[in-house]
């Protein structure tokens, strides 16, 4: 019944697709990626909340202290489960976060597996709706970006409107996970897809605005991120929300540091992924044992704190007797706030699936509250607590992902309106200059820059990337000794085509290089040819490389050399040469195959 449905979709696809212009096609192709993606949210947004709805009731009913005992249990079974979905149905891997997409669309001319239409899914639902430390975004951004990638392959689209459909696909999960379309657009365009041209902007808003819409209409407001109350900015406290930006700035680069090398830690583990598992989950266990606000996206703990009674955080913990100590909650939200980045660490490391798109809001919120509430304790000032909580998330998500605009706009639309515009470009601004001064990238691009993966707003960069050196090292150059004289030169040039000869000694090792038009009044005067060395007219090479050289290096010390010819050095030893022209040739082949496709 069900692939009957689906045949008849199709088929009225394909019949609009003959009918429609290429734009039309792409703005109902639009609307369709927005409505899939959305559902996929709505999927995975209610099976967290009702798992956190159900154990914060077992917990209440079943534990015989009250403090969380049942909790504990799930980010175990959730965790464990991950690494049995991902070994027995998924082919034994899965790729996290969302710098594959930046990776795909510039490596891979945006063709993203099917598999990630429902791995992302399944995984993630599992790890942060039993209660792991991480978010669901990520996996939502990626599912998206895979239905926009899929459904673009299916029509046969090129590959210019397939990396708009997966722009698409990223917006519309944004869109529909905040109900904030706007903040889905500049995600899609700052984070993932920087390169997008304007004509782009529509498909990618209308795709944000259905996503928005089809979420709204089908969650529950209790499961959307949003706050209605916040007081208005007083420009008064301007110097503080400057401060609030520095500090957020330098808190931000902490969590990524830490959150890398908690997550390198496990990854480096030699046990079976059943055991590292269940040894990460344990740990995870423990300090959701002690800080229970740890437990899953951390949203209602965010709601919590930036509402009349924070003091509820230390309900059901070891501290309740405390909640109405402020410096008591403030050592709570503080001890919080540093163990984040070793949560989320744990839980996508030892084989959990998530993001750190929720723990940078909780982060934020957590650093907003703290900031705030210690000035006002200590006497220095009255500042508005609730505000400096909001503001917070903007100041942690621009400097954890290099995203001032999406930070400020997403905070902007979850808040209901843009009251605060002001202190959120301050303290997103600022925090994105610090955080960029000590991390060059976001914590997503990190991974793929240590892997020399690194994409930028720079096409030509991307191409290059996706180029292999190797695959244009010519190998076959005839090479000369140092001692012989000009006549055997002469007669190399005469029988081959070279223009540049590399001069070698005995074990192979380049002790310079030969250019013909370097000798060309030489080679046509015989007594010159006759007696005159070869090592006598050799020049060393301006530039060399070597075959483990990214092609973006290679063109630049073609750039900066003002040189046709390059030498490549494997091991001391020569080994041939790169051409200029061949490397454009290559260049260019692989820009036009990324557009056909």
């Amino acid at each position: 019944m069900f692939k009957k449905f689906l045949s008849k979709i199709e088929f009225l696809l394909e019949l609009c697709q003959s009918l429609f212009s290429p734009k039309q096609f792409i703005f109902l192709s639009s609307v369709l990626v927005g409505i899939s993606v959305a559902i996929a949210v709505i999927i995975l947004k209610t099976f967290a909340h009702w798992v956190f709805r159900f154990a914060t009731y077992l917990t209440i009913r079943i534990d015989i202290f009250n403090i969380g005992l049942f909790k504990i249990m799930l980010p175990v079974i959730g965790i464990v489960l991950t690494v049995f979905v991902v070994k027995r149905f998924l082919g034994g891997t899965i790729e996290k976060g969302t710098s594959q997409i930046l990776y795909l669309v510039a490596k891979k001319a945006g063709i993203i597996p099917r598999k990630q239409m429902y791995a992302q899914i399944m995984t993630s639902s599992l790890t942060v709706g039993l209660g792991g430390s991480a978010g669901l975004e990520s996996p939502i951004v990626v599912t998206g970006a895979a239905f926009g990638s899929n459904y673009a392959q299916r029509y046969k689209l090129h590959y210019k409107d397939r990396t708009l459909l997966i722009g698409c696909g990223v917006a519309a999960g944004i869109g529909a996970a905040f109900n904030a379309p706007i903040a889905g657009v500049l995600f899609a365009v700052e984070v993932l897809l920087v390169d997008v041209s304007i004509s782009a902007f529509t498909p990618i808003m209308i795709a944000a605005a259905t996503g928005a819409i089809v979420s709204t209409i089908a969650l529950d407001e209790t499961i959307l991120l949003n706050f209605t109350t916040k007081q208005t900015f007083n420009f008064h406290n301007t110097p503080y929300y400057v401060l609030l930006g520095v500090f957020t700035g330098f808190v931000a680069v902490f969590y990524a540091r830490k959150f890398q090398k908690t997550e390198h830690f496990f990854s480096r583990l030699r046990t079976s992924d059943y055991k590292k598992a269940f040894f990460g989950a344990s740990i995870l266990a423990f300090l959701i044992f002690i800080f229970p606000t740890l437990f899953g996206e951390g949203y209602e703990s965010i709601r919590t704190l930036s509402g009349s009674d924070p003091g509820q955080l230390m309900e059901n913990t070891f501290f309740k007797g405390l909640r109405n100590n402020n410096w008591a909650l403030l050592a709570f939200v503080g001890c919080s706030l540093l163990l984040k980045a070793f949560a989320t660490g744990i839980t996508l490391g030892s084989g959990g699936n998530g993001g750190n798109f929720a723990p940078s809001l909780f982060l934020g919120s957590y650093v907003g509250f703290f900031f705030s509430k210690f000035l006002n304790l200590i006497g220095l000032t009255n500042l508005p607590v609730g505000n400096f909580t909001l503001v917070g998330m903007a100041g942690i998500l621009s400097g954890l992902f290099h995203a001032p605009l999406t930070a400020i706009f997403l905070i902007a639309e979850i808040t209901g309106g843009y009251g605060l515009m002001v202190p959120l470009m301050i303290v997103a601004s600022i925090s994105f200059a610090i955080s960029k001064r000590f991390e060059k990238h976001s914590l997503d691009v990190k991974n793929l820059a240590k892997k020399g993966h690194a994409f930028t707003s720079n096409k030509d960069s991307n191409v290059l990337s996706t180029l292999d050196t190797n695959s244009i090292i010519q190998t076959d150059y005839l090479t000369i000794t140092p001692d012989e004289n000009l006549e055997k030169l002469v007669d190399l040039i005469s029988h081959s085509n070279q223009v540049i000869f590399p001069v070698v000694s005995p074990d192979n090792s380049l002790l310079g290089i030969v250019h013909f038009n370097d000798i060309r009044e030489i080679i046509f005067n015989s007594y010159r040819v006759k007696y005159t060395l070869v090592k006598e007219i050799m020049v060393q090479p301006v530039a060399i490389v070597h075959p483990s050289n990214s092609m973006e290096i290679v063109m630049d010390k073609f750039e900066s050399s003002q040189k046709s010819f390059l030498p490549v050095i494997s091991d001391d030893k020569y080994y041939g040469f790169i051409s200029k022209a061949v490397a454009l040739d290559a260049y260019r082949a692989k820009l036009k195959s990324m557009i056909i496709e």
